[in-house]
């Protein structure tokens, strides 16, 4: 059975902390500046060269009545990607949603970062995220329950601020900063400390997100191992494969881990994080291992001695995570209790399962969560994330 958010138990109004924008092929150019849209990169797909050409049959699928309407009788059971309804086109997501019942949903982009992402074209960069989060802004405008996401990178501190002062100007629901590996400065370094508070005043949360970093792969060297490595779901072998998606989470917990450690959550206690479609197994160990680190090394780090909370009880006020749809939630909420964890669909990625709700609330039965924990997790942990 495929369960909808009005099928819940109890009537819980469910918000979708996970959901995306398939972008069309010329879809950041229309948001760019002249001197921006000359650099861009256009929309690549790893897999078939053929993708581009498939997108573009997606997007004039719309004028097609027929079809669209057929594709329309059900949002839930329907293909999902670039084939889904709502997928692409403003529109239709607002027809879509009413079907999948959310009373709001983080939309984040798919592919669009890596048109300006890479290359160390600072003036790209920045143009291309500007361009984005107006992009974002403009999709989600029609519809109250959609929530732009926009992306600001930490490259240039002076200009992260700017770009994050343009995305809030058109009313960015929350933030994606990129949390790969820096090649410069820790994003702890006071040079941001102008990004986290300009957050904080502002009471929109910064989160961090699978992809958009390029660290989402183990290094390659452990991919060549004489054996046959197997292909991606698109296809290749340039995306994530089983040894990739046990790496996926690592370099946002590093960084989530310096926020605590470095002092920036003791700092700007109005700063709130989320973390999406990064897996949650993870997190009981994290929070025991920063109480050890300060045990272990409050003494020689005159920077621990500073914190005025146990670490771990920074990421209890400050932060909230994203299971996956496979992962024991209700074995995660009994062990760490029920406010750090929020409900994803990720649609219309296929990542986020067939059928989500019906395994979290599975989970959430054999774990015999209670319907206030189970309100916390679907509703009320990304209600104050957004809003504190």
């Amino acid at each position: 059975m495929n369960y909808t958010a009005q099928e819940l138990n109890d009537g819980v109004a469910v918000l979708d902390c996970d959901s995306h924008l398939m972008e069309p092929l010329d879809w950041l150019v229309t948001y760019a500046d002249a001197a921006t849209a000359r650099k861009l990169k256009d929309l690549a797909f790893t897999g078939s060269s053929a993708t581009a050409q498939l997108v573009e049959q997606c997007w004039e699928r719309r004028n097609d009545p027929i079809a669209t309407a057929k594709l329309a009788e059900n949002v839930v059971t329907g293909p999902k990607g670039y084939f889904a309804f709502g997928s692409m086109d403003a529109g239709e997501r607002h027809q879509a949603l009413d079907q999948l019942g959310f009373v709001g949903q983080l939309v984040f982009s798919t592919f669009a970062p890596n048109q300006f992402r890479y290359g160390g074209d600072l003036d790209l960069l920045y143009g291309g995220a500007s361009a984005h989060n107006r992009g974002m802004a403009e999709f989600c405008s029609g519809d109250q329950r959609l929530l732009p996401v926009a992306f600001v990178p930490l490259d240039d501190a002076a200009r992260a601020v700017a770009c994050l002062d343009e995305a809030l100007a058109v009313q960015c629901a929350a933030v994606w900063i990129p949390h790969g590996v820096p090649t410069d400065k820790s994003p702890t370094h006071p040079d941001h400390d102008a990004v986290w508070a300009r957050l904080a005043e502002a009471n929109v949360p910064m989160v961090f997100h699978f992809g958009g970093n390029g660290s989402t792969q183990m290094a390659l060297s452990y991919h060549h191992n004489g054996r046959d490595s197997g292909q991606d779901f698109a296809g290749g072998g340039e995306n994530v494969r089983s040894k990739d998606f046990l790496n996926v989470h690592h370099d946002a917990e590093n960084l989530l881990a310096c926020l605590v450690l470095d002092g920036v959550f003791e700092q700007f206690p109005g700063l709130r994080c989320g973390l999406v479609e990064l897996g949650a197994g993870w997190v009981p160990n994290l929070l025991a291992g920063l109480d050890h680190a300060k045990r272990a090394f409050g003494r020689n780090e005159p920077e621990l001695a500073k914190l005025t909370l146990e670490p771990s009880e920074y990421l209890r006020r400050q932060v909230r995570f994203n299971p996956w749809h496979f992962e024991d939630v209700g074995r995660l909420i009994n062990d760490c209790g029920p406010d750090l964890f929020m409900f994803a669909s990720d649609w219309p990625h296929p990542e986020g399962g067939r059928n989500p709700l019906a395994e979290f609330e599975a989970s959430m039965n054999r774990g015999a969560i209670v319907a206030s924990a189970r309100r916390s997790f679907y509703h009320d942990n990304l209600a104050w994330l957004l809003n504190g």
